[in-house]
This record gives C-alpha cells, structure tokens and sequence, in this order.
C-alpha cells in the first residue's frame, strides 16, 4: 500500500491549522513548522480549499483556517481530496475489476484491503490525533482506535 505525499503533508497542515483553530497560518508558516516544501504545500492546501476542508482570506490578516471542526474531519476526508481513489490497481479504481479463472477471488480481496484502510482512516480524526499526538509525543504509542 502507498500513502502519497499529498496525503501526508495534506494532514500534517490540517493538524497544524486544527492545533490554534481561532488564528490563521499561513503556508510559510506551516511548511517551516512541519518540515514540508512550500511550493507543493501550496499545491497541497489549494486541493483541501477546493475540497472545503480549509478555507482562506488574503490580506496582511489572511491566512488558512480549517474549513470544518477538527472533530468533523477524518484522514479518509483529506486522503479522497488531495488522492482521490483510496487504493487503485495500476491507477483504476477497484470497483469495475474483474479476473477470470483461478483469479477470480482476488479483486474481493484488494476491495476488502480497501474497505479496511478506508474504516480505519475513516475513525481517526484531526481531533483525536491532536489528543493522542501528546502520548505520541512523548514515546507512548499514538492510538487510533483500530486494532
């Protein structure tokens, strides 16, 4: 399984705007915090504007704000806005695939592998791993609620 860059610094900037929810952050100030590239953290922030998870305001008071509560957003919410398809099979979605013969079981098995990644993206949400992120933080193990 493959979790895009996007994916990753998409959440990373989320976590950072849902950490102070009332100020707004620029991409400067995100991308230098989280350690991420500006110019594709700007590409980044611009496909979770359009997917309504941030909203922005420019100006000398602008910046980006999250777009919906922390608790109101899930991983599976930011992995779909920036990738799309959660899993594809050499870029298709899984939905239409189809094999003959002794292959035919397997398509089941990528949906399954599907339907599990997306349950547990799906549970996890910007508020939770702000809460769990301090156990993380400090050596413990970051829980999510999957077993």
């Amino acid at each position: 399984m493959h979790i895009s860059a996007k994916a990753d610094y998409g959440i990373r900037a989320l976590l950072e705007l849902a950490r102070e929810p009332a100020r707004p952050l620029t991409c400067e100030a995100i991308a230098s915090s989280q350690e991420i590239p500006f110019r594709f953290l700007k590409s980044v922030v611009g496909e979770l504007r359009r997917a309504g998870l941030v909203r922005s305001q420019r100006g000398c008071e602008g910046g980006y704000w999250l777009g919906r509560p922390a608790d109101e957003i899930t991983l599976l919410d930011v992995t779909r806005a920036v990738d799309g398809e959660l899993i594809t099979l050499r870029g298709e979605p899984l939905s239409g695939l189809d094999y003959p013969g002794p292959a035919a079981g397997l398509p089941g098995v990528w949906r399954a592998v599907e339907a599990g990644a997306a349950a547990v993206l799906g549970g996890v949400t910007l508020r939770s791993l702000l809460a769990d992120g301090t156990a993380g933080a400090a050596g413990g193990p970051v829980r999510t609620g999957a077993a």
